[in-house]
């Protein structure tokens, strides 16, 4: 064994208990109080973004509103981010790049629609859904496409659905920012409104709390090591 993730739930939560150690009381109730509101029933695919003011201002939007996992496509552009823009936010979400083929976009969309997600392309020329309509019985990835040019034509071919943002003036499209503001603050809060069980399992909620105790506790690496030592003989 060489990760935390190929633990039993016992071992895990004995690491956990371990890392904790070395972390404040306060950090470990807030640990506790956000683990509460996070979710993987709606998750964020970035196909592309490259301005590191929009992509990091997803992220935050991301964290501040319970959505753990971003996936992010880099066909043609490197992901960057902006630490002034989203203020620590990447370490407490999960992020999955995908840049290794010339399929990225492919590879990322059939992998989330094997997990069990409908692909919900966000764009200014469909009128499938809204904000307010958009079903949310199945598990969501809410795709958004570059700032210039939208989402790819394969992106939209594998989209299972689409949603817009409904609008009233001249000018037809939003800042991808704002855009995955509205969408993420409007459906996580019909979710939490609904009766689907949304929350994380008991694995899940204790992979992600080690995850963000190895982020805040200093060699964390080195100690998680030293535990997988011990309990491995």
């Amino acid at each position: 064994m060489n990760s935390y993730l190929d633990l039993s739930l016992v071992k895990k939560q004995q690491l956990y208990s371990f890392l904790s150690g070395f972390i404040s009381e306060n950090k470990k109730n807030k640990f506790e109080e956000i683990i509460l509101q996070r979710t993987r029933h709606i998750t964020v695919v970035l196909e592309d973004i490259f301005q590191p003011h929009n992509a990091s201002a997803v992220l935050r939007s991301c964290d501040c509103f319970g959505i753990q996992d971003v996936h992010i496509i880099e066909n043609n552009n490197k992901y960057e981010i902006n630490p002034d823009v989203a203020l620590g936010s990447a370490k407490w979400l999960s992020l999955y790049k995908y840049q290794l083929s010339e399929n990225n976009t492919m590879d990322c969309l059939q992998q989330l629609k094997d997990s069990g997600y409908r692909i919900i392309a966000t764009t200014p020329h469909k009128k499938d859904h809204t904000p307010e309509s958009l079903p949310l019985d199945q598990k969501i990835a809410l795709m958004f496409g570059t700032e210039m040019e939208g989402l790819t034509s394969k992106a939209k071919e594998m989209a299972d659905g689409f949603v817009k943002i409904p609008m009233y003036g001249f000018t037809e499209s939003l800042n991808i920012s704002v855009s995955a503001a509205l969408l993420v603050r409007s459906i996580t809060e019909r979710l939490h409104n609904s009766e689907i069980s949304w929350q994380l399992s008991e694995t899940e909620s204790l992979d992600i709390r080690i995850s963000w105790a190895k982020s805040v506790v200093k060699k964390a690496d080195l100690l998680e090591k030293e535990f997988l030592r011990k309990i491995n003989g």
